[in-house]
Parts: structure tokens; sequence; C-alpha cells
């Protein structure tokens, strides 16, 4: 039985405010509570099975590798679940932390990400640059271990892959632990006949892909037929609520229990909130410099239009939108956008909510990148209109073209991230309304991320935030937890559990202490 000392800190101080030895009453008793002993309450933690995705699987820092599958949320949770009757906890353990695969080219399957005293780095990068030998990837991609295994997440999965034939075939990943080339995720994860299992971030990778590559994908919303998806597509969220509910049938068809998480903003993660997009920072002159550029642009397409005869005021309406107004200090950068009847340039100013991805090339956008690029034939083509002068077609040409809007790849716009807000806000009312209806417990991870972003978890001697790097929630990969972070959902889980299942992990002491798990890993880690 623990004992929890409720006083402790009033006697010390007790023993402070004493000037002398015999001020202090020692035989005053110091009173303590006794915790309550553990229960499992409902749940039946004997044969516990995790399913999902990277979360699950204990991908961070941009790859999956031994240290963070040993620290993944699942092992973490099987760790207390073994305090509660619970079983033995096996997962298809990668064979080194370098993160990545024997015979794979980094390029496929990257080597983990490493903190190299100023940003992320990927760790055989930080040996090259420190003439040291690169770590050998020893993982071997096509010796199958074996399907008997109690964590079954894979990474890169989205909700229909787990109930798709043949997945192994396209996800090394599941490759290594598939029971047959031609199973599915779902039915090698049921084969395991668990007592009770966690699904967590099905969902997450329905709409990452997109996200990730800057909206280039399409959303799929209305299209039931997910064998012309490609991997950064949004999945229909029909065709989302489908799986789910086939998911959560076949994984409680023998009476078994389990917590499922909601599927959090994705767009919450510093992968898309680092880099700021009013980063344009002017002093004085190249403010001025740049807005009088695009009133010369303005100027240009007016005339462009009217020679094609389009009304003056109406051309100088629809020129009026290249007039951006630059200012000292900061500014947002200018991004491309879909040629238009309203926007014929194909550009514009970014917006307040419109984000930035991180792996942009912040050195181009010093250069330029996001605003113009002045060569030596637009500054003599510039000069002509300072002058007074008319310039040629090639150079009013090369005015037009020397502005230098953020690629798509590089950025989410209004629309991209409306696409991604509609399909999670269906996704997450799906997993409320079918756990609900099996009695599962629910983890709002929706809202535990929005904390962390907007506030801060404090837990134990440590606030967490979203920041990339320093605030100890995710990893450097921008995306997945760190161990820590693993730690803090793995607590959020419990807590759920104590309330639908009437164990008492929290009120018994049996949390985890964030503070025991890292949340940076060496690059000399072994």
């Amino acid at each position: 039985m623990k004992i929890k000392y409720i006083s402790l800190v009033a006697v010390l101080l007790a023993f402070a405010a004493c000037n002398d030895p015999e001020d202090v009453d020692l035989s005053e008793e110091v009173v303590v509570e006794d915790m309550p002993e553990l229960t499992a309450g409902s749940a039946d933690f004997s044969k516990y099975v995790a399913v999902g995705a990277s979360f699950t699987a204990g991908y961070s820092d941009g790859a999956l590798f031994k240290a963070t599958q040993e620290n993944s949320f699942p092992k973490l949770l099987a760790n207390q679940f073994a305090l509660a009757g619970g079983g033995d906890f096996t997962q298809p353990l990668m064979s080194d932390n370098t993160g990545g695969f024997a015979g794979i080219p980094t390029a496929l399957v990257g080597y983990r990400l490493v903190f190299n005293g100023s940003g992320p780095q990927r760790l055989d990068a930080f040996f090259e640059d420190m003439g040291a030998p690169v770590p050998p990837a020893t993982t071997n991609p096509l010796m199958n271990l074996g399907s008997d295994f109690n964590n079954v997440g894979v990474p890169g999965a989205k909700s229909f892959h787990l109930t798709a034939p043949g997945y192994a075939a396209a996800n090394p990943y599941y490759a290594r632990f598939a029971s047959s080339p031609s199973a599915t995720v779902l039915a090698d994860a049921a084969a395991q006949n668990g007592s009770f299992f966690t699904l967590s971030e099905i969902g997450g990778n329905d709409v990452l892909g997109y996200a990730t590559s800057g909206g280039i994908g399409v959303d799929r919303t209305g299209d039931l037929n997910a064998a012309g998806y490609g991997q950064q597509d949004i999945t229909d969220p029909g065709l989302f609520a489908q799986v789910l509910q086939g998911i959560v049938t076949q994984l409680t068809a023998g009476g078994a229990k389990g917590v499922v998480a909601n599927v959090p903003n994705i767009t919450d993660l510093p992968y898309f909130t680092t880099i700021p997009n009013d980063a344009l920072e002017l002093d004085a002159a190249t403010a001025a410099s740049l807005t009088g550029f695009f009133q010369a642009v303005t100027g240009i397409f007016t005339q462009g239009l009217i020679l094609q005869g389009v009304p003056p005021p109406a051309a100088q309406a629809l020129a009026a939108q290249y007039a951006i107004v630059f200012q000292e200090g900061k500014n947002r950068f200018i991004i491309d956008v879909p040629v238009s009847a309203t926007n014929p340039l194909g550009f514009r100013q970014m917006t307040e909510n419109e984000l930035l991805l991180l792996p942009i090339d912040q050195s181009a956008l010093a250069q330029g990148y996001g605003s113009v690029v002045l060569t030596p034939e637009v500054i003599e083509a510039l000069g002509v209109l300072q002058a007074g002068g008319t310039p040629t077609p090639q150079q009013a040409g090369a005015i037009l073209a020397a502005v230098n809007g953020i690629d798509d790849k590089d950025a989410l716009d209004t629309d991209e991230l409306l696409s991604i807000k509609n399909a999670t806000d269906r996704y997450n009312e799906s997993i409320e309304s079918i756990t609900s209806a099996a009695g599962l417990a629910f983890v709002d991870l929706k809202s535990v991320l929005e904390t962390a972003k907007n506030s801060g978890i404090t837990t134990g001697d440590f606030t967490l935030d979203t920041k990339l790097v320093t605030g100890g929630l995710v990893s450097l990969d921008g995306i997945h937890l760190t161990s820590r972070g693993y730690a803090v959902m793995a607590n959020e889980m419990l807590k759920a559990i104590d309330a639908t299942y009437g164990s008492n992990f929290e009120a018994s002491g049996n949390l985890l202490d964030v503070g025991d798990y890292p949340t940076n890993y060496s690059p000399t880690l072994q």
C-alpha cells in the first residue's frame, strides 16, 4: 500500500519557523492518507492488444526505432496493466536505434532525427558532419518475425489500410509481422483474442498526408471507393465511419473492452506552427521598395487588361488586389494560388490563419522566396518606370515574373485548412458516437493537444507544450510525440479507463511519472 504524506510541507515549514530546538513539538501526530489498493474494476487486462498507426507503434523523431518502441504508449500502459492483472506485452521491435532499414535507401525510410545544437538533423547526416562512421541500419525488412505481437501499430496506415488484404506489400513495417502476404492488420489483431484493446489515432493519417504535402492531394469527401485514393488524399468521412464501425465490431466480438482516442487537430502540431507566416521582416526602406514594386505590378497589369479590351474601371478594380502594401517590421509572405478569373496572376498575400510547413527552405525565404526576386533585368525595368518611361513587353513580363510566391507544397491555404478541419470533425463525430454505442472508454486527444498548444500541460514537475525541440511533448519531426509525450497520452488513457470501467490507476497513485521518460535521445544512443 502506498502512503501519501499530505502534511510533509507543513511539517517542514514548522521546523523552519522555529528559532530553537525546544520550540518543536515532536509529539504532534503527522497526518497521513492511506491510498486504496489498485483494482482493475470491470476491465480484464490479461491480454492487451494495441491497434493503430504511428503513435501506437512508438514512432518518434521521424522514425521507428527500438528505444521509442520500448517507450510507446501501449508499452507504458502494459507496464501499468501488469500491476492489475495484465500479462506479457510483446512488440515487433526494430533491431537498432538508427530508424532505418537495411537495404532500403534512407531517402525512403530515413534515419531518425537528432538535435545537433541548432535544430533537428538526420542521424546519418549528423555523423557525416562529425566525420564519424554512420551507424549501419541492421533491421531486415524482409525478415518476418511472426504475427504473435500485442502491439499491432503500423506507421503510415490510414483507417482503411487496417482492413485491406495484402497491405504488407505496401508497408515494410507491417510486412515484418503480417501473418501472411494476404493478411489484414485488423484480422491479425483480432487473432490475438485480446481481453482489452486500445484503438488510437485512427483517422490521423487519413488527413496527415494531405496536410504535410501542402494540400497537393485530393479531398475525397463523397468518394467511397478507396481503390482510387493516393497517400496524400483525404479519406471520405463516410468511408471512415464504415471502416471504424467494422474495426470496433471485430475487436469487441469476443467481449473485449477497450479505449478509443479521437483525432487531434493536426495543424496544431509544430510541423505546421513553427514557421510563422509573418516572418518577412523588413526595414522601412525595403518595405517602401516592395510596396512600390507591387504598385508597378498593378499598373502593368492594368494596362495589359485595357489593351485586351477590358474597360478601364474594371481593369483597375481587378488589378487593385496586387497593390500589396508592406510596412516596417513583420509582414506576411506572398503565396501562389490557382490562377482564376478573380485572380489572373495567381498570387496573393497570406492571411492570418494560413500556415507554412516545417520543411520549407528558410534560407530561400531570406533570398526572396515568398516575396520578390530582383534580378538585374527586373531592376533595369523598374528603373524605366521610375524615370517615367514605358517598359518594353519583355521588361513588363520580367517584372510580373519576379513575384516569387510560396509554392503549394510549402503551405496550407484557407481552403486546404477547411478541408482538413471538416474531415477531422466528421471523423471525431464518428469516433465518439461508435465508441459510446459500444460502451468503450473514450479519450479526447483533440482537447489535450489544444491545451498543450494554448497553455501547456502541467504534469508533475513539468509543463509540456507544442513548441518544436523545447516543448517536450512533440518530437523533432514536429508531428509524433516524444517518449515523455507518450507517457502523457498513456496517463490520459488510464484516466479514461478509470472513468469507464471502475479501475483506480489515478486514485491509487499508479499514473506514470512523465519525468521518467526522455524528450530527446542522444545521437550516440545504442
